[in-house]
């Protein structure tokens, strides 16, 4: 009788352990490669007046079988996207105009995916100086909700870039209203802003990016609720 509960009692062990499988592999974000991070882009096919094939490059990263490679213009917020299991992609896009690039890694055997770290550049053009890169929003984020600090306020947080690393200055604009209005300017070496909050209110904000030449980038407008 013990013989056979023994024999049962290890069956059973089996059978759960074999109910454990592996996890599935987790993929993890690719590193790019090319177009190079706030450059100005020089290699691409001419298609036409307006229009150029840039081929975006990145190395291969583990448990991965297929990326997304995501393009955004940045002056216009429209996106390409294409999948491929390769390690490079290429897509026609806008001369003389800003981007934004990124890869998305997938397995097939995992609902999990990596996203890699994203690169501004600029296509090249005709352009003899360039734009600012719009400022990248990185606190509050767009649509959410944050508390404010001790002093009734929040601060803004952003990050700024530009091919000729010519940047002279941003200006900040905020309201509870949209379009936000402008509430001051910092130099470039300064990418933070305390701005003074109610409770339960939405909040809208942008930033422009002025360079030594004049030329201005808009980031867009973004909103956030305080608690």
């Amino acid at each position: 009788m013990k013989r056979l509960l023994t024999c049962m009692m290890v069956g059973l062990l089996l059978q759960a352990c074999g109910k454990n499988d592996d996890a599935p592999p987790v993929p993890e974000g690719a590193n790019l490669v090319f177009p190079l991070e706030n450059s100005e882009c020089n290699t691409g096919v001419s298609i036409n007046e307006n229009l150029s094939q840039v081929t975006f490059e990145w190395q291969a990263s583990a448990n991965t079988d297929s990326y997304t490679l995501n393009v955004v213009n940045l002056e216009t917020n429209i996106p390409q996207t294409i999948s491929t299991a390769a390690t490079s992609a290429s897509l026609s896009i806008e001369k003389g105009t800003p981007f934004s690039w990124s890869v998305n890694s997938q397995n097939a055997n995992s609902d999990q995916t990596a996203t890699s770290e994203t690169w501004l550049f600029y296509n090249a053009g005709s352009h003899i100086n360039y734009a600012p890169f719009p400022a990248q929003i990185i606190h509050p984020v767009s649509g959410s909700t944050v508390q404010k600090n001790l002093s009734n306020e929040v601060e803004l947080d952003w990050s700024g870039s530009d091919v000729e690393n010519d940047i002279e200055s941003f200006e900040i604009f905020f309201s509870d209203q949209n379009p936000p209005v402008s509430v001051g300017t910092t130099d470039r070496a300064t990418t933070e802003f305390a701005v003074a909050v109610n409770s339960s209110t939405v909040y809208y904000w942008r930033i422009i990016t002025t360079d030594a030449e004049g030329n201005t980038s808009d980031s867009g407008v973004f909103d956030f609720r305080v608690l």
